[in-house]
């Protein structure tokens, strides 16, 4: 029973440990002839690597990605793709002292709980140490993205810092690469890092809230009831180390909503239906409407903390817990190239469930509308 596996026909498994020799991804179902390069790969890993400024961990790890299979002449051969990080910076002796004890808001319990055995040093599977295979894959479906969605676009940013929302109405993307918290608001990355710095120093962590964003997405994509475009794009969200909430559009704001205000009423342009806002995420009844998709999940604060906690011991006697090592003070910072890498894996795999279902003719099966 397999449970490290996602996707339907672009299918990626991810493996290792946050302590162990290498983790990576195995890819299964890239189209053949797309061209691949490992340094294409690292450009995304680069964004996601630790070490990189003292707002994220200190672990430097070089996050090299080694492509072992798959690739021929520079192309994908339609054949698994193997990809392999290896781990150069482990500091497992970090971790002796916990060895007996459960850190509260880790997944430690719950492994010991379910396997009678777990791997302390780093939280071993459990660790987000296991985003970069993601991210390594999510570069693949990139490149596959570019060759059968040219007009495609994602991009992921951080809205929210704990309390500290950002200013919708100054909202500017240009920003996003320009500081480093990937946050599309000038004033809120200055005032964050502030605020992140006094969380640090005092051994405490923090939260967030990611946005990733799709436009240039064709209509049609998904399919009704247990397809549905949204159901995987929360799977794949909720599935990220640490996540404890994903919504699509309005999400749960939509519950305040009136049905009149709620929804985005449909006109006829010069290219097709438009909307006159989008509400709904640029998804209806699971299957994309051609507007910006837009996804948005709930970080939750680091675990790893040197916050003394109450907690027990395996043998069940109560203990106090500080978590030592290099820990991120706001782990949602990093999350936001693995949300972007969990959307273009998943994008790909819906274009290619409905080139085989429908055709090159994505939405046109009847016709255009009007």
């Amino acid at each position: 029973m397999s449970m490290n596996s996602f996707g339907h026909l672009f299918r990626v498994t991810t493996w290792g440990e946050s302590h162990g020799p290498a983790l990576g991804a195995t890819v299964d179902g890239c189209p053949p002839g797309i061209a691949v390069d490992a340094a294409a790969i690292q450009h995304w890993l680069d964004r996601r690597k630790p070490g990189q400024n003292k707002y994220t961990t200190q672990r430097r790890e070089a996050d090299e990605v080694e492509i072992l299979s798959g690739v021929y002449e520079g192309h994908t051969t339609g054949t698994p793709i193997q990809l392999m990080i290896r781990n150069t910076d482990q500091r497992s002796k970090d971790y002796g002292d916990i060895a007996e004890k459960f850190r509260p808001g880790h997944a430690d319990i719950t492994y010991w709980q379910k396997y009678g055995i777990r791997d302390p040093r780093g939280g071993g599977r459990s660790s987000a140490r296991e985003t970069a295979a993601r991210v390594a894959a999510g570069g693949i479906a990139r490149l596959a993205l570019e060759a059968l969605a040219p007009d495609l676009r994602m991009t992921g940013y951080m809205v929210q810092m704990g309390p500290h929302a950002i200013d919708r109405a100054a909202l500017d993307l240009a920003q996003v690469e320009q500081n480093p918290f990937w946050v599309p608001d000038a004033k809120a990355a200055e005032e964050w890092a502030d605020y992140l710095d006094g969380l640090r120093k005092s051994g405490d962590s923090v939260g967030a809230v990611i946005e990733v964003r799709a436009s240039g997405l064709p209509a049609g994509l998904g399919a009704p009831i247990y397809a549905k475009l949204d159901t995987d794009l929360a799977a794949a969200m909720m599935s990220i180390n640490a996540v404890k909430g994903v919504e699509i559009g309005d999400g749960m704001a939509a519950a305040a909503l009136t049905g009149s205000a709620n929804a985005d009423e449909i006109h006829m342009g010069a290219d097709g239906p438009e909307y006159s806002s989008n509400h709904a995420g640029g998804i209806l009844g699971g299957i994309s409407t051609g507007q910006d998709v837009i996804v948005r999940f709930a970080v939750k604060p680091t675990s790893s903390i040197l916050t003394p906690r109450a907690t027990i011991t395996k043998a069940g006697e109560p203990a106090e817990i500080i978590t030592k090592g290099r820990h991120d003070p706001c782990v949602g910072i990093r999350a936001v190239p693995v949300g972007e890498a969990m959307m273009a894996c998943v994008l790909l795999d819906h274009i290619m469930l409905q080139r085989g279902q429908i055709g090159g003719n994505v939405g046109e099966t009847r016709g255009k509308i009007g």
